[in-house]
């Protein structure tokens, strides 16, 4: 059903390596930067991000079949745990003298697992490996439930409770919590399942009592066991502790979004708020009920702001209270207990999960997002399936709508495979948002990376441009186009891009540094020095920015600040390949032979295999008369990489010097038949066959 995608995870890949200890994904968020942080996500999911790494572990690095396999297991988990649970939603709650539960409406919960199963919205995290979170926080929020559920098994005695599972329920709660945030709702739901299924609350009877002043209500039925207070004593108290620790934890407070993250929460009137949140609900509601328009992102622009009463969406917000405002009378209201409590239960299962993406308690990080559907959907199929089987009761027509049905299982199950295919790689998915989204930048922007990464730089470059069209605040676009333009020799205009992106965001320290490298393009070199500082002063680990220093150095004969520049970006990043060439490069030439050996032996022992740092310290070895190794170090590289021209041109002069004359003349024209242009291959070729021919005629 769901196919894998391509896409590798977006995480921070150190927190998943056997060298970071386990404590620290413990004081991570989800992307991998410590939560104490200032610009932390907090999304605080450590559990997941150990699954991660266990995958990491036993695949033996990011391959990525094995993530997508888990996924989808996880998938199937759930909807196996949702037979259970809409068995008891349905049905009610009942055991047999030996304990068993019984499942009163099979066909039911079959169906509406069926439903959940193949529901396209779920594309995403199942397809997408980071959905994971939301895969494991809804299996952990389901075992929550059913849980609780057994707190009631013991005995048949109304009232009584098993205390264990009520605290075992509390705290898989918890754990559901560790691997998305909104696991902790579970306890919510098990409150209003306990009032309605175990404490038989009847809110039509209540009201007319009410209305009635009956004198019955001043002590209810259902509390005078104690049981029910005791629960959601515990409920709450739980469920308060759990909220206080992931507090605390957090450390220095929520999360900060911008604008572009989610413009409604930055309104200034509460009307506009209030009217944005509502119709960005029934954009949610929509994508329920016909999922044939989904998109990988929904922000910047993506969904233009209702700014008055007037805007024709309006209509959509209506429409979404009209169906809610009818569910709940019903629920609440109608005669008949087993579709109170079955309307009751949905409508929880739909609306509790989603609160914590509501808005209302804190304003969250995106406009829509289909990966918070996953768990509200099962409230949704299970109302889905209420509502076939009563029209089932009310018409004759049975075979139409079991066609009917059919027919939203087989249309949701082909969308399903459309989409995952769209998940399977980056190019089809970002293009499949064109349709859906054209409003939002970040959509052109990730179009317009994918052609840039696959060397497409004239359509990337459109694309660019439409994102900075669509956002003129897009720093990162701006970034991007910026250094095409600096690839392309189109200096002045990239310039004018980056000043302003860090005009825009004074603390981008990647757009400081790519300005610097147009600026010492341009010969720009003291602006460019400052650039590079400034990007520096904002990202103090930043070893490219080093590395680029040490060439503005270089350029200006400045030799001791470029090694130490060149240093600075090795000991941040010891595998840095290009730095520790540079300082070998530069200590060549200038004479010092001995430091240059000592620096090249040195970065080979940190990168064993690199061939580029083979040649450079085969050429220092040559120079100080050290053939044997010179020659060694050559002919490792040749084998790592034996079409490259200069590695045969240097080994034949390294020849050439030794006195191996034909071994020299071999690897002379190997290298010229390789680049028949370089030059100075060719006079040496010359030197060579000139002194071969003396040498003939002197043996003549």
């Amino acid at each position: 059903m769901y196919e894998v995608s391509t896409l590798g995870p977006r995480w921070r890949a150190l927190d998943l390596r056997a060298e970071t200890p386990l404590g620290d994904l413990w004081h991570h968020d989800f992307w991998g930067s410590r939560l104490s942080s200032n610009t932390s996500h907090k999304s605080y999911r450590p559990l997941t991000v150990l699954t991660f790494r266990m995958n990491y572990y036993l695949s033996g690095g990011f391959h990525p079949v094995s993530f997508h396999v888990v996924n989808i297991a996880l998938h199937g988990g759930v909807c196996v745990l949702l037979v259970d649970v809409f068995s008891v939603l349905f049905g009610g709650l009942q055991y047999t003298s030996r304990g068993r539960r019984l499942n009163l409406a099979p066909r039911s919960s079959l169906l509406a697992a069926l439903l959940f199963a193949v529901h396209p919205v779920h594309t995403e995290c199942v397809a997408g490996v980071v959905g994971r979170a939301d895969l494991l926080g809804a299996l952990f929020f389901l075992l929550s439930f059913l849980g609780y559920c057994k707190a009631f098994r013991e005995t048949n005695k109304e009232g009584t409770h098993s205390t264990f599972w009520v605290l075992l329920s509390i705290l898989l709660g918890a754990v559901a919590m560790l691997c998305k945030e909104q696991g902790i709702t579970v306890l919510g739901l098990n409150a209003i399942f306990d009032i309605l299924v175990i404490g038989k609350l009847n809110v039509l009877e209540i009201v007319r009592k009410l209305l009635r002043k009956d004198r019955s209500l001043e002590s209810p039925g259902m509390l005078r066991t104690g049981g029910l207070l005791f629960r959601m004593t515990l409920l709450a108290l739980g469920g308060a502790g759990v909220l206080y620790v992931r507090w605390k934890i957090m450390g220095t407070g929520p999360p900060v979004f911008t604008e572009v993250d989610n413009p409604a929460s930055f309104a200034d009137s509460v009307l506009v708020r209030a009217i944005n949140y509502n119709y960005y609900y029934s954009l949610n509601a929509w994508l329920l009920l016909c999922p044939w328009w989904l998109c990988f992102d929904w922000s910047m622009g993506c969904i233009p702001l209702i700014k008055s009463v007037g805007d024709w969406r309006v209509i959509a917000l209506a429409a979404l209270w009209f169906c809610l405002i009818g569910l709940i009378c019903q629920a609440l209201c109608s005669e008949d207990s087993h579709k109170r409590r079955i309307l009751t239960l949905g409508l929880g299962f739909l609306i509790i999960p989603f609160l914590p993406a509501s808005n209302l308690f804190f304003r969250v990080g995106f406009v829509v997002a289909e990966r918070v559907l996953y768990l509200p959907s099962a409230g949704y199929c299970m109302l889905l399936t209420f509502g076939f089987a009563a029209l089932s009761k009310h018409t004759k027509k049975k075979k139409l709508i079991a066609a009917l049905i059919l027919g939203i299982l087989f249309l949701n199950t082909l969308r399903c495979v459309v989409r995952s295919g769209e998940w399977r790689s980056e190019d089809h998915l970002f293009r499949s948002a064109l349709s859906v989204c054209p409003l939002n930048a970040k959509v052109h922007y990730n179009v317009g990376k994918n052609l840039a990464d696959k060397g497409n730089q004239t359509a990337a470059i459109r694309y660019y441009r439409e994102a900075v069209r669509l956002n003129p605040k897009y720093v990162h676009a701006m970034n991007n186009l910026g250094n095409i333009l600096k690839e392309r020799n189109e200096l002045q205009e990239a310039e004018e891009l980056l000043s302003l992106a860090v005009q825009i965001q004074p603390d981008f320290a990647a757009a400081w540094m790519n300005l610097g490298i147009v600026q010492n393009s341009l010969k720009r070199f003291q602006a460019a020095e400052q650039s590079y500082r400034t990007a520096i002063k904002h990202r103090r680990k930043y070893p490219d920015c080093y590395y680029n220093l040490g060439r503005l150095y270089a350029d200006l004969n400045r030799h001791v600040d470029a090694l130490n520049a060149w240093r600075n970006a090795t000991v941040l990043k010891p595998e840095h390949s290009l730095a520790w060439n540079n300082m070998i490069i530069l200590l060549d030439n200038t004479g010092n032979l001995a430091q240059a050996e000592a620096v090249g032996r040195e970065a080979l022992e940190l990168i064993p295999n690199d061939h580029s740092l083979m040649f450079s310290l085969a050429n220092v070895l040559g120079k100080s008369q050290k053939y044997k190794e010179s020659e060694a170090l050559f002919l490792k590289a040749i084998k790592a990489h034996p079409n490259t021209a200069s590695y045969h041109g240097n080994l034949a002069v390294l020849y050439h010097r030794w006195g191996h004359l034909d071994l020299a003349k071999k690897h002379y024209e190997i290298s010229l038949r390789l680049d028949p242009t370089a030059s100075g291959t060719k006079e040496n070729y010359g030197l060579l066959r000139r002194k071969l021919e003396q040498m003939q005629k002197k043996n003549v």
